[in-house]
């Protein structure tokens, strides 16, 4: 299993879709950059937000979310409240191939603000928008741009195909288009 350099990235993207819309060169002027780097593709966040509150104090439960938790948000930049949480969706809709998994790491320029982003790796078979968690440290507000980056994508080819890919588990966060809250299969 290995690293893959942005030759490899930028042909799977190109012929095999894996990255759409791609951006084949890397953006860095006056925005928080994106697209293809080195040994990796930096994503970008949409213009769709859902912002945690406790307006309506309820508990956050991963088996029964309440989607009274969050409030919807659409903008070009996003407020995250201080100590507090927000969800966003890539740009970037993925194509995973069946010998490929992807892990994400958030970019630094908003991690030298105290913005953490997490994204669960992409399984090999995977296809849809990324779901991406959001948490501001800080005590301040902050300020999330859309349709610019937010964290970087490395991709690990295996040696061989996997045996059972995440389309053949039929993944429950499968061909998402949107942000999707948590679930569990009952």
């Amino acid at each position: 299993m290995g690293l893959k350099s942005d030759v490899w990235i930028k042909e799977m993207a190109l012929k095999h879709e894996m990255i759409t819309p791609f951006c084949e060169e890397n953006v860095g002027k006056n925005v928080v950059s994106y697209g293809l780097s080195s040994y990796g593709y930096d994503i970008r966040v949409g213009r769709e937000f859902k912002i945690f509150t406790n307006v309506n104090s309820t508990m956050i439960d991963p088996k029964d979310f309440n989607d009274k938790n969050v409030v919807d948000f659409v903008g070009d930049e996003c407020i995250v409240p201080a100590n507090s949480f927000a969800l966003a969706r890539t740009v970037e809709y993925f194509k995973m191939p069946r010998d490929v998994l992807a892990i994400c790491l958030g970019k630094s320029t908003y991690a030298r603000c105290g913005i953490i982003v997490n994204v669960t790796p992409f399984e090999p078979g995977f296809c849809g928008h990324i779901t991406i968690e959001i948490s501001n440290t800080t005590p301040l507000p902050a300020k999330i741009y859309a349709n610019e980056g937010i964290a970087q994508v490395l991709f690990l080819q295996g040696d061989e195909p996997c045996i059972t890919s995440y389309a053949d588990k039929k993944g429950k966060y499968q061909n998402q288009t949107g942000i999707t809250l948590p679930k569990v299969l009952k």
